[in-house]
């Protein structure tokens, strides 16, 4: 049971809880304006407060962040099994951690063994709690205790009195009725097992949208795409392989390239040459035949026909320069000839090294085909080391391409078969939802009369565990919030009597708006009736106006009331005892 909430501030106003019901009441006073309201005495801070020294996470826009409020120490007695009573304490300011005191983690089992205050993370609160307060283990997937308390100590800020089994709107109905599944006893594992094919479901559906995205779905790709793309990119890799594996290293490779280079720029400079040679050895083959003795025997002649007889000293003179001329001739065509010789030889000469040349490079090509440089069987490696990248990253894709289009398929089978293993559970835990069907209804004709029809239906759905909890009484929000009332009520009591929950129930005030006066004060009858019998705390916060009907109506409000008393009148009159 709770038994004190205080801070370390002075303004604030401490609850006292007691066993039973416990009203914690807003209430007007004769100074209160017209425009004043009770609205932000503290009635839905109480609740928040206590989420909040039981482990509930504190974000910047949380009540206890608040610049007025992050430095004060809130504080809250509760009964702890074998330990007797601990104060948790927290700040604000800094919500990572607890105190305790005691250190209910130490074991009390000696006589004289006292344990002192410990300041533990709030993680490890949480799990204190989950498993002193709810009886959970240490593997509890898709079940905590946060959830199972919001679904005792229900939060207006959350709007968790829009849905009788949700807790806020946003929260999946796998989820919400998981935890609701293990407070009635039933198999919350198997109804946790629809959240988590939820959440694939979820997935599956984001990555499908994301597939058929243009740019998306070129990076995802599909299967028949991706499988084309592997096999291309396997035989390249293949390619590669043959080709590093007969891959032969030349040594020296650069320099018989570069040899290669000069045969073949010999080779091709050699016809030039020859060109020019044999043109000029054409023309000295020309001068040659040309080069021949004037004859000069038509000289004589033609002087004896004219009468001339020439003397001996004429005709001496005429024989030296004949013989002159003729040694010229002979000079002459010997140079020639010479020159000729010459130029044959040097054609003779480029044939032998045009031939040795072309046998040369012959040789030289041969070995550059047979192997390749170094860096070549590098690079080689490198191209393969690529590919064979390429190919894990394609194969990876065609998996998770794989999967997503066979996902679906694979969710729609398990949930089946979750649907049937969920029926088929439930048809065995007869006595456990037995037990929450009657007194759900026992609940629901204490308020409407045994004349309406009033029912908790349980079962297997097809995308979670089904938990519905129905009045025929129309659907006005005061019907809906009764509704909720009494799924509360057979929630914690069962969860109580098994063992699985503790033993309060808080219900803020915003429970009984547009609720109808009878209905008002039969609810808190009810519960005070409820919480005596089950040894258990109700704990409900209201305004004056609302339980002055209830009175009106019936209801016995002695000693039942808490302190403080609540007030518009003044920011003292308030929970927190000054404005923020």
């Amino acid at each position: 049971m709770l038994r004190r909430l205080s801070a370390d501030h002075g303004s604030f106003r401490t609850v006292t809880f007691r066993p039973g019901i416990n009203l914690l009441v807003a209430d007007t006073t004769e100074t209160s304006r017209e425009t004043d309201s009770r609205n932000g005495t503290g009635k839905s801070s109480l609740v928040e407060l206590l989420h909040f020294l039981l482990g509930a996470p504190a974000g910047k826009k949380s009540l206890t962040s608040r610049r007025a409020l992050q430095k004060i120490t809130f504080a809250l007695t509760l009964d702890w099994p074998g330990d007797g009573r601990v104060t948790v304490q927290r700040q604000g300011c800094d919500p990572g951690f607890v105190r305790l005191d005691p250190d209910v983690r130490h074991d009390s089992g000696g006589l004289f063994d006292v344990a002192g205050p410990a300041v533990i993370p709030t993680a490890e609160w949480n799990r204190l709690v989950e498993q002193t307060l709810f009886g959970l283990g240490l593997d509890h997937p898709g079940i905590s205790g946060r959830t199972m308390l919001s679904f005792l100590m229900r939060r207006i800020a959350a709007k968790a009195f829009n849905d009788a089994v949700r807790t806020f709107p946003q929260q999946s109905e796998a989820e919400a009725t998981a935890n609701l599944a293990y407070l009635l006893g039933l198999d919350w594992r198997l109804a946790a097992e629809f959240r988590e094919l939820a959440a694939r479901e979820s997935t599956r559906r984001q990555l499908r949208k994301a597939v058929d995205d243009p740019v998306w779905g070129r990076i995802v790709g599909s299967v028949a795409d991706l499988r084309g793309q592997i096999a291309l990119a396997e035989n390249e890799v293949s390619r590669l392989k043959d080709q590093i594996s007969s891959f032969r290293v030349v040594p020296a490779y650069e320099e018989l390239k570069n040899r290669a280079d000069d045969i073949n720029r010999r080779i091709r400079a050699i016809p030039n040459e020859d060109i020019t040679d044999r043109r000029n050895l054409e023309d000295l083959q020309k001068s040659v035949s040309e080069a021949a003795d004037p004859d000069t025997s038509y000289l004589e002649r033609a002087y004896q026909e004219l009468g001339v007889t020439l003397g001996r000293q004429v005709r001496q003179r005429f024989d030296d320069v004949q013989a002159f001329h003729a040694s010229v001739v002979r000079n002459r065509r010997r140079y020639l000839m010479d020159e000729m010789n010459t130029i044959q030889q040097r054609l003779e000469a480029r044939r032998r090294e045009r031939e040795q040349l072309g046998e040369e490079l012959a040789s030289v090509l041969k070995a550059l085909e047979e192997g390749g440089a170094l860096e070549a069987l590098t690079a080689l490696q490198q191209a393969l080391a690529q590919k064979q990248a390429s190919v894990d990253a394609l194969k990876h894709r065609y998996e998770a391409a794989q999967a997503l289009e066979s996902s679906a398929r694979q969710i729609t089978a398990k949930r089946a078969e979750l649907q049937e293993a969920m029926a088929a559970d439930l048809d065995e835990r007869q006595t456990q939802t037995r037990e929450a069907i009657l007194l759900f209804a026992e609940y629901a004709r204490r308020l409407y009369g045994p004349e309406h029809e009033a029912y908790l239906a349980i079962q297997s759905g097809t995308n979670s565990l089904k938990i519905t909890p129905f009045i025929d009484r129309g659907d006005s929000r005061g019907i809906g919030n009764m509704v909720i009332f009494c799924l509360d009520l057979t929630v914690a009591v069962i969860a109580r009597r098994h063992g699985r929950g503790p033993d309060f129930l808080v219900h803020d005030s915003h429970l009984f708006d547009g609720v109808d006066d009878r209905q008002i004060a039969a609810a808190l009858t009810l519960g005070a009736e409820v919480a005596e019998e089950e040894g258990m705390q109700y704990i409900v916060s209201l305004n004056s106006d609302d339980l002055s009907k209830a009175v009106q109506r019936g209801f016995d409000v002695e000693d039942r009331i808490i302190e403080p008393r609540l007030t518009d009148g003044s920011e003292e009159g308030g929970l927190f005892g000054l404005r923020f």
